[in-house]
């Protein structure tokens, strides 16, 4: 895909809206992202956003791991079964398992690395970002969404969320093989049975070589929505503040510091918001009704560096704040759970389930306790992040307050000049 023309005298930039997807370049724990490679490779490459590699490992990985019945081994090595699981493995498949099993951890670190250098350099060169693409057969854009949202939906059915923060090739990719995995494990039916009661039958339907694949994929899914939406909260934020920036500081703008002489008849409004489709809206509304550019001056504040917030919302979003730990917790306990779920009375449906929310409970409480210097930071009601300056005439004042309450605004004043 082309290259966007307001990019062309830069070498790098942040983001991408193409018709199909948005991409970004923004910082990540390298060592997270080895971790969703190393349960399942190809997971930590799709959220790298180098869907082409991830692919590829993910579909090695359904593969190899199939021949070689490696999730087998696993299962009859923890249950204690190690003579059966040295026979279950075929050895023509084992030996060119782990090469690439290895790669795909150690690249997705590596990888990792060089993007975080990417995004700083990025940065520094501050490039502007095409916000908006529209062909004959899509639209995408840039937009803020809350990122609970977008993970309760993959939580629903892994590959929603990507579809909601549009990316679309990654969201069909994911739903497709969830359905596939899904139905080969017979999770469905064990599923029926296991709320039936019917524990036995259920564990006799399953089929643990697929079975052990669903945790990571849909752990993984939710985990990238996520950070995924987070992501595009930031960037939103930042393109927006930018774009205030270079075309509402117009040099020329009159500050109401006193009163001017012969000037008594202007007025001046002040306005609070925060970073929104609303606000622009706002100012090209208020453009419409007769008012300058030039009599518009918006100041985007700097947020306090460092500061960590607990829970991303529409607002406020890090991305990496409180969701990492206790989304790997969840994983590795449900796996686990649903290992020993073989061989306990409940089955690997009930114990995966117990295991995976007491893993994330356990990763909640361990984040919780390691941020908790930062918890009197947070806020409920929402920050003010822009404040929108408008001169105009006395008669356009209450139409002018209309329309930024209209918009969403968090606070209006007229300001007075009177000594």
């Amino acid at each position: 895909m082309a290259r966007p023309a307001s990019n062309s005298s830069k070498r790098r930039y942040v983001t991408y809206i193409g018709t199909l997807g948005t991409t970004h370049l923004h910082l990540r724990n390298p060592y997270v992202i080895a971790f969703w490679s190393f349960v399942f490779p190809g997971l930590g490459h799709i959220m790298l956003e180098k869907y082409l590699m991830g692919y590829l490992l993910f579909l090695w990985e359904v593969f190899i791991n199939l021949k070689a019945h490696i999730n087998l081994a696993i299962l009859y090595s923890f249950t204690g079964r190690f003579q059966t699981a040295k026979d279950v493995l075929d050895i023509n498949w084992v030996l060119l398992y782990f090469p690439t099993y290895l790669f795909a951890v150690w690249n997705s670190y590596r990888l990792t690395i060089d993007l975080n250098h990417q995004y700083k350099l990025a940065v520094r060169e501050d490039a502007d970002i095409e916000i908006f693409n529209i062909n004959t057969i899509e639209i995408n854009y840039l937009d803020k969404k809350i990122p609970w949202h977008t993970a309760i939906w993959s939580a629903l059915m892994p590959g929603l969320g990507q579809l909601l923060c549009h990316r679309i090739p990654a969201g069909i990719f994911l739903a497709m093989w969830f359905l596939t995995i899904a139905y080969l494990s017979k999770l469905p039916p064990a599923f029926h049975y296991t709320f039936l009661g019917q524990f036995n039958f259920a564990k006799s339907i399953i089929d643990p070589q697929w079975f052990l694949n669903i945790p990571s994929i849909y752990f993984g899914s939710i985990y990238g929505a996520y950070t995924s939406t987070a992501t595009d909260n930031r960037i939103f934020d930042w393109e927006q503040a930018k774009f205030l920036k270079k075309n509402y500081q117009n040099v020329n703008f009159k500050l109401p510091f006193a009163k001017i002489a012969g000037r008594d008849e202007r007025m001046y409004i002040v306005s609070t918001f925060e970073h929104s489709n609303y606000l622009e809206l706002a100012i090209t509304a208020i453009q419409m009704k007769g008012i300058a550019k030039d009599n518009i001056l918006a100041i985007p504040l700097d947020k306090r560096g460092e500061q960590k917030q607990l829970f991303d919302t529409l607002h406020s979003s890090d991305g990496l704040s409180l969701f990492d730990l206790p989304m790997i917790l969840a994983t590795m306990f449900c796996i686990f759970g649903s290992i020993y779920g073989f061989i306990l009375t409940w089955g690997p449906v009930i114990w995966g389930i117990i295991a995976l929310f007491t893993g994330f409970a356990l990763g909640l409480i361990i984040k919780l306790i390691s941020t908790k210097k930062y918890t009197n930071r947070q806020k409920k009601q929402k920050a003010t992040e822009v404040i929108l300056i408008i001169e105009c005439q006395e008669n356009q004042l209450e139409s002018v307050k209309d329309t930024l309450w209209n918009h969403n605004a968090l606070g209006v004043s007229k300001l007075s000049l009177d000594n």
